[in-house]
């Protein structure tokens, strides 16, 4: 049984990796190279994101000393 279910989980990953692998014959990309094109773009946000959360939880933390010490 459980080699039956390592040739159905590799057949899946091998049609996965196949299909976003596979170009497209309208403009000649797969979903790989639109991914790696909009990296540069959704780390920027990441990075924005992490920036805005981190000063929040800063500016939560000040207010959590200033609330125990006075």
């Amino acid at each position: 049984m459980s080699i039956l279910k390592y040739a159905l989980v590799g057949a899946a990953v091998a049609w996965g990796i196949n299909h976003i692998t596979q170009k497209r014959d309208t403009d000649g990309k797969s979903i790989l190279d639109d991914i790696q094109d909009k990296a540069p773009e959704w780390m920027d946000k990441v990075k924005a994101y992490a920036d805005d959360t981190l000063s929040q939880v800063n500016q939560r933390a000040q207010q959590a000393r200033e609330d125990y010490q006075g």
